[in-house]
Parts: structure tokens; sequence; C-alpha cells
């Protein structure tokens, strides 16, 4: 028996010898030799496509701290699905823990395909010192740590953010990047709410912005743009982000499905020519009202708590909130 697997051991072709041994019935040895050739040099493409999609691990990662005015300092984490589709429900617990100390620290539990940069930050105090704070994830059987530290070398600010998202080249700077300040993100109404299954609630928040970094989007898209965007070559050797502000709600912490509505920007890198993503060389951005309101519904499929996450993005920098909903 000839069995083939894939890196990622998620697929397994078997029995490629029998169903040869019958189509030698048919055919003569030389259409056998090449059909199984052909089979052994695609089999091993159409595993690495399915495993893009499906069954690869996800890495966390320690993106950087900062000093807050307090003394205390932040620790910023994020992390890498390998996987195109899958986002994984991982509780906190055995697969996702941080240690020592509290194994919840407010880590998602709901993960989003590809790269997730800054999703969330861990407060540690004045005194932390040489210490680590290590967050632990076990996802499709590869165990894999992110190590919290204060190192010099892992200072962040803005520009490292702007940077490190793709809303900057790689050691590019200006007056205006460098004057950009974060938008500012205020849920209207309480951030602890009730929500029976299969009935939309309402999302209201307020977004305030400097109009920093100039936004780079267009308001339309024609056929020669997307002749371009097809075959034109990468123009970064990192991502390459589209500077615009938009508000996206996406599932933090639950056990079900939501639905947004209207369809919720990508706050993961989904590069894809039209993705609707920042990332996304023909992404169009949401038009902002000029009161700054604005109202998104959300609607669950199965009962339970839910931690729902605002992130409001001017391209460069984010500000993040968080509504807790008790779905019955």
């Amino acid at each position: 028996m000839l069995t083939i697997r894939s890196h990622c051991g998620e697929k397994i072709i078997e029995d490629v010898d029998t169903t040869m041994k019958t189509l030698m019935n048919e055919i003569g040895n030389r259409r056998k030799s090449l059909l199984l050739a052909a089979l052994l040099v695609l089999a091993p493409t159409l595993l690495t496509a399915e495993t893009l999609l499906h069954g690869a691990p996800i890495f966390p990662a320690f993106e950087g701290w900062h000093p807050n005015s307090d003394g205390t300092f932040n620790l910023m984490f994020g992390y890498m699905n390998e996987n195109w589709e899958e986002a994984p429900l991982i509780e906190v617990g055995d697969n996702n823990f941080f240690s020592p100390g509290n194994a919840d620290q407010g880590q998602p539990t709901n993960f989003m395909p590809r790269r997730n940069r800054f999703t969330f930050e861990v407060t540690v105090p004045a005194d932390w010192g040489s210490r680590e704070l290590v967050w632990s994830l076990n996802i499709n059987g590869v165990e894999s740590k992110a190590y919290g530290t204060l190192k010099p070398d892992y200072l962040v600010d803005n520009m490292i953010i702007a940077s490190e998202t793709g809303s900057l080249g790689i050691g590019v700077s200006s007056p205006e990047s460098r004057a950009n300040v974060p938008p500012s993100i205020t849920i209207q109404g309480d951030d602890i709410r009730t929500a029976k299954v299969g009935e939309a609630i309402t999302l209201r928040a307020h977004l305030e912005d400097d109009g920093l970094p100039r936004s780079r989007a267009r308001t339309t898209r024609g056929e020669s743009d997307l002749h371009r965007a097809m075959f034109r070559a990468p123009q970064k050797p990192t991502v390459n982000k589209i500077n615009a502000l938009f508000l996206s709600w996406n599932i933090y912490r639950g056990q079900g499905e939501v639905t947004f509505d209207p369809p919720q920007t990508k706050v993961w890198e989904d590069t894809r020519v039209a993705a609707n993503s920042p990332w996304g060389s023909l992404w169009l951005p949401p038009e902002i009202p000029e009161d700054g309101m604005i109202e998104v519904t959300a609607t669950f499929d199965k009962p339970g708590t839910y931690v729902l996450w605002g992130r409001a993005d001017d391209g460069g920098l984010y500000d993040d909130s968080y509504i807790t909903v008790n779905v019955e």
C-alpha cells in the first residue's frame, strides 16, 4: 500500500496501489506508469492546497511592549493561524493558557485565519523586571509558545505598529505618519447586554479620528483596476495595507456563530485581491457617517456568553473596545 501524507498530517491518500491494479486491467503498462507518475506529482500539491485551508497549527506571537503612564507595562500579543479558512474555538484551559499566574489573561478563544497582529495586551506591574509571561497554544496537534518580555529590543511605538501592519514601508516614515494618533471608539450603551438566539441586537459606536494618515483608498474600482491588481508584482517585501478609517466587529469569545450586518471589514491579513480587507488591493473602505456614529447588528445562533471585539483602525493605528453579550 502506498501512503502519501501532507506535512501537517491532515489528510491521507491511501490505496493508490489498489486503484492502479484496477486500472491495469484496462490500460497498458506504459499508460499505467504515466498515470502513477502523474498521481505522485499531483497528490502532494493537492494535499498542500488542502492544508492551507484546514488542519494547520496556530502559533502565538509576542509583538512587543510599551510603557504606561502609571509605571506599569503592556505586553502585546498576536498570532499566526496558518489556515485560510479554519477559525477554531479554543477555550482557556490546557490548550490555551498563560503562565506563570492566571491562565486567563484576556486572550481570544476564537481564532481568525492567517496573521493577526497586536490582537490584545496584558498589563504587568512596574517591578516586572526580567521575568517572562508565556502564552501557550496547542492546536491541531502542535504545541507552541510565545514569550513576553521587557527586553529593550521589543519596545514598540506607533511607527513600529504602522510599519508592522503594512501602513508604512520598512524603515519609512513621514511628518504625517509621525503625527498620527490612534482613532477612538466609544461604545453607546451598556458593555454587558442580553440577547436571544436568532434575534438581532444593535451595536452603536462613535468613531473619532484625526484624519491621518490620509486615505490611500479609492472610492470606486474599474475593470482596468482589477486587471492591474491581478497582474501587478508585489510592491513591498512586507504586507501592503490601504490607509483608510474603518470600524470592524468580530467575535472574540463565544461558543457559536455571530452574523454581523453589514458584513464587517476583516482585521486579519487577507491579502487576496478582492478580499473585504485593507490588505486586499481592491478593497473599498466603508463610508463613515459625518457624525461618526456607526450601527451594526449582531445575531447569535447559540445560547451562551459572548465577547464581541470592536476595532477602530485608521490604517496605521487602532483602538479596541469590547461588549459582553449573554445570549438566551
